[in-house]
Protein backbone atom coordinates (compact mmCIF):
# COMPACT_ATOMS: atom_id res chain seq x y z
CA UNK A 1 0.00 0.00 0.00
CA UNK A 2 1.27 3.28 -0.89
CA UNK A 3 1.12 6.93 1.61
CA UNK A 4 -0.94 9.21 0.55
CA UNK A 5 0.30 12.65 1.65
CA UNK A 6 -1.78 16.16 1.39
CA UNK A 7 -1.31 19.78 2.85
CA UNK A 8 -4.22 22.21 3.44
CA UNK A 9 -4.18 25.74 5.01
CA UNK A 10 -6.17 26.75 7.96
CA UNK A 11 -6.07 29.55 9.42
CA UNK A 12 -1.99 29.78 10.85
CA UNK A 13 -2.01 26.01 10.50
CA UNK A 14 -0.64 23.75 7.86
CA UNK A 15 -2.73 20.59 8.28
CA UNK A 16 -0.95 17.89 6.92
CA UNK A 17 -3.24 14.97 5.94
CA UNK A 18 -1.51 10.99 5.80
CA UNK A 19 -3.18 7.83 4.22
CA UNK A 20 -2.23 4.74 4.20
CA UNK A 21 0.92 2.76 5.49
CA UNK A 22 3.92 4.69 7.34
CA UNK A 23 7.46 2.39 6.56
CA UNK A 24 10.63 2.76 5.52
CA UNK A 25 9.47 2.92 1.89
CA UNK A 26 7.37 5.52 2.10
CA UNK A 27 7.46 7.56 5.44
CA UNK A 28 10.12 9.72 3.45
CA UNK A 29 7.61 11.14 1.67
CA UNK A 30 6.09 12.75 5.53
CA UNK A 31 9.53 13.82 5.71
CA UNK A 32 9.39 15.87 2.69
CA UNK A 33 6.13 17.69 3.35
CA UNK A 34 7.76 18.72 6.72
CA UNK A 35 10.22 19.91 5.53
CA UNK A 36 8.41 22.35 2.73
CA UNK A 37 6.15 23.30 5.12
CA UNK A 38 8.92 24.62 7.02
CA UNK A 39 10.39 25.70 4.08
CA UNK A 40 7.24 27.88 3.22
CA UNK A 41 7.57 29.86 6.72
CA UNK A 42 4.75 27.46 8.55
CA UNK A 43 5.65 27.27 12.00
CA UNK A 44 1.96 25.40 13.39
CA UNK A 45 1.68 22.07 11.78
CA UNK A 46 -0.95 19.73 12.47
CA UNK A 47 -0.45 16.16 11.21
CA UNK A 48 -3.73 14.37 10.47
CA UNK A 49 -2.47 10.78 11.18
CA UNK A 50 -5.86 9.15 11.48
CA UNK A 51 -6.38 7.51 8.37
CA UNK A 52 -2.73 6.02 8.83
CA UNK A 53 -3.07 2.18 8.50
CA UNK A 54 0.46 1.03 9.48
CA UNK A 55 3.60 2.32 11.55
CA UNK A 56 6.90 0.97 11.94
CA UNK A 57 9.97 2.20 13.61
CA UNK A 58 11.02 4.25 10.43
CA UNK A 59 7.27 6.24 10.52
CA UNK A 60 7.53 6.64 13.97
CA UNK A 61 11.74 8.24 13.69
CA UNK A 62 9.81 10.39 11.00
CA UNK A 63 7.32 11.95 13.49
CA UNK A 64 10.15 12.42 16.13
CA UNK A 65 12.26 14.10 13.28
CA UNK A 66 9.24 16.31 12.80
CA UNK A 67 8.90 17.11 16.10
CA UNK A 68 12.60 18.24 16.53
CA UNK A 69 12.72 20.18 13.74
CA UNK A 70 9.65 22.37 14.68
CA UNK A 71 10.87 22.68 17.91
CA UNK A 72 14.15 23.97 16.91
CA UNK A 73 12.38 26.76 14.30
CA UNK A 74 9.95 27.53 17.61
CA UNK A 75 7.23 26.07 16.18
CA UNK A 76 4.17 23.94 17.01
CA UNK A 77 3.30 20.31 16.18
CA UNK A 78 0.03 18.77 16.81
CA UNK A 79 -0.99 14.96 16.04
CA UNK A 80 -4.38 13.79 15.15
CA UNK A 81 -5.38 10.19 16.05
CA UNK A 82 -8.94 9.33 16.41
CA UNK A 83 -10.48 10.15 19.55
CA UNK A 84 -11.20 5.83 19.78
CA UNK A 85 -7.79 5.40 19.36
CA UNK A 86 -6.95 6.87 22.68
CA UNK A 87 -9.60 4.10 24.30
CA UNK A 88 -9.17 1.48 21.86
CA UNK A 89 -6.09 1.68 20.55
CA UNK A 90 -5.79 2.66 16.95
CA UNK A 91 -2.63 1.59 15.42
CA UNK A 92 -0.23 4.23 15.65
CA UNK A 93 -1.51 5.04 18.55
CA UNK A 94 -0.71 1.47 19.91
CA UNK A 95 3.24 1.88 17.97
CA UNK A 96 3.86 5.25 20.03
CA UNK A 97 2.55 3.83 23.07
CA UNK A 98 4.52 0.95 22.61
CA UNK A 99 7.83 2.34 22.19
CA UNK A 100 7.53 4.72 24.85
CA UNK A 101 7.44 8.23 22.77
CA UNK A 102 3.49 8.89 22.72
CA UNK A 103 4.15 11.42 25.63
CA UNK A 104 6.36 13.24 23.21
CA UNK A 105 3.12 14.40 21.34
CA UNK A 106 0.38 16.98 21.43
CA UNK A 107 -2.46 14.83 20.59
CA UNK A 108 -6.06 15.53 19.35
CA UNK A 109 -8.81 13.69 18.36
CA UNK A 110 -9.46 16.05 15.35
CA UNK A 111 -8.31 18.59 13.20
CA UNK A 112 -10.97 21.31 14.99
CA UNK A 113 -9.48 20.87 18.04
CA UNK A 114 -5.76 20.69 16.80
CA UNK A 115 -6.36 24.08 15.39
CA UNK A 116 -8.39 25.58 18.29
CA UNK A 117 -5.62 26.99 20.27
CA UNK A 118 -7.90 27.28 23.31
CA UNK A 119 -8.39 23.12 22.84
CA UNK A 120 -6.60 20.90 25.86
CA UNK A 121 -4.52 17.53 24.26
CA UNK A 122 -6.09 14.31 24.86
CA UNK A 123 -4.10 12.57 27.80
CA UNK A 124 -1.48 9.84 27.03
Amino acid sequence: MTLRVSETGQGDWAVVRVSGEMDLVTSPALRQQVHEAVADGRRSLVLDLSDVLFCDSSGVGVLIASRRLMRSCQGRLRVILPAQGAEDGSHVNRVLAALGVRRLFEVYPDVTAAVDDEAEPMSA
